[in-house]
């Protein structure tokens, strides 16, 4: 079984909350390792509040599996 197999395998026992803490740790180790783009990261963060009320629409469901 590969690691991430191991991963799966171990996250699905996790409450929610701490799945969520997870998936955070994952992103800091994607950013401490130069996988992620911080600068890129922090725009997307910025940005959700004002653009909550254009991405949250019913006119635009289709768009939501693309």
């Amino acid at each position: 079984m590969s690691t991430a197999e191991q991963i799966m395998r171990e996250i699905q026992k996790l409450p929610e909350p701490l799945a969520k803490e997870v998936l955070d740790f994952i992103g800091y180790i994607e950013l401490k390792h130069g996988l992620k783009d911080r600068l890129a990261e922090e725009l997307k963060l910025a940005q959700t509040p004002a653009m909550k009320h254009a991405w949250d629409n019913s006119e635009d469901e289709v768009w939501n599996d693309v």
